[in-house]
C-alpha cells in the first residue's frame, strides 16, 4: 500500500513537471517556425521545417549586443549589490552603534517603494547628472532597489555567526576590514549564492528601467532589444521566439545548477541563533 502511495506521488509530481516544462518546449518549437506556419497552422503542431536560420538571423541582427550587455550590466549591479549588503549587513548585526536599528529600517522601507513610482525622479535625477542613455544608470538602480530584498535575506545568517570567531580574530591582531573580508563573506557563501540567483533574476529579466533610461541599440540589454524584431507592418514572430530561447536560457540553466544553493540558503537565513 506504501508503494502505491509513492508511485501516485511521483506521478502527480511528474505530471506537474510536465505541466511547467511544457511551455519552455512550446516556445522552442515555436521558435523553429515562420509566420506562415504560425499563424495558418495549430499552435500545438510540429514545425515542418526546422528553421534554425531564425537563431542566425536574431544573433546577426544585433541580439549579441544585446546579450551581453545583459550579462555585464546585471553581473555589475549582482557584485555590487550583494557586496554593499553584506557590508550593511555587518555593521547592523555584528556592530555596536546607536543608529543600527534606523538604518534597518530605513533599508526596510525600500521593500514597500513601488518600482513605477520612482521612475520620475530618477529619470530627472539622471537627467541633471548625465546619465541618460548611460548603463551606469541602470546598475545604479538595479543596486539600489535589490539592497532591502537582499540584506533581509542576509539578515537571519549573519544573527547566526558565532562571535567566538570573531573575538578570537581580534585577539590575533585582525582588523575589522580584514575580519569581513577574509572571515566573514566565506562564511556566508550559502545564503550569497541565494541572493546571487534572487538578483540574477530580477535583473535579468527588468525592462521598464532599461526602456526608459536606454535609447541607443548599443546599450539596450535582451528584454527591450527583442522589440527591434517587431515592425510597423510585420513582425517575424520565428525570430521573436528564438529571441525569448536565447534570453531565458541562462535563468534556466543557472536555477538547475543552483536550486539546491538557494534552498540552503534560504533556510540557512531563516534561523536567528
Amino acid at each position: 500500500m506504501k508503494r502505491i502511495g509513492y508511485i501516485l506521488l511521483y506521478l502527480c509530481l511528474g505530471g506537474v513537471a510536465l505541466f511547467q516544462v511544457f511551455p519552455i518546449i512550446w516556445l522552442f518549437l515555436f521558435s523553429l517556425k515562420d509566420n506562415r506556419e504560425i499563424f495558418a497552422g495549430s499552435p500545438f503542431a510540429l514545425p515542418s521545417e526546422l528553421r534554425w536560420e531564425n537563431y542566425v538571423k536574431v544573433w546577426e541582427g544585433g541580439i549579441g549586443t544585446y546579450f551581453w550587455n545583459s550579462i555585464w550590466i546585471t553581473a555589475v549591479a549582482i557584485i555590487l549589490t550583494v557586496l554593499f549588503a553584506s557590508m550593511v549587513t555587518f555593521a547592523i548585526t555584528r556592530m555596536k552603534w546607536k543608529l543600527s536599528k534606523l538604518v534597518l529600517g530605513l533599508f526596510m522601507v525600500g521593500l514597500m517603494i513601488p518600482i513605477h513610482s520612482a521612475i520620475i525622479p530618477l529619470f530627472s535625477m539622471f537627467l541633471n547628472v548625465d546619465l541618460i542613455d548611460n548603463p551606469w544608470s541602470i546598475v545604479i538602480t538595479y543596486t539600489a532597489y535589490n539592497l532591502p530584498i537582499t540584506i533581509m535575506i542576509l539578515l537571519g545568517f549573519y544573527y547566526t555567526l558565532p562571535r567566538e570567531i570573531e573575538e578570537a580574530a581580534i585577539m590575533d591582531g585582525c582588523s575589522i576590514h580584514r575580519m569581513f573580508f577574509k572571515i566573514i563573506l566565506p562564511m556566508t557563501a550559502p545564503v550569497m549564492s541565494t541572493t546571487v540567483i534572487i538578483n540574477m533574476i530580477y535583473n535579468w529579466n527588468e525592462f521598464v528601467f532599461v526602456n526608459t533610461f536606454i535609447s541607443s541599440d548599443a546599450y539596450k540589454t535582451l528584454t527591450v532589444g527583442i522589440q527591434n524584431f517587431i515592425g510597423q507592418y510585420m513582425t517575424d514572430w520565428g525570430a521573436i521566439g528564438a529571441t525569448l530561447i536565447i534570453s531565458v536560457l541562462p535563468i534556466l540553466l543557472a536555477f538547475i545548477f543552483f536550486s539546491n544553493k538557494v534552498v540552503e540558503g534560504i533556510s540557512a537565513s531563516a534561523v536567528k541563533g
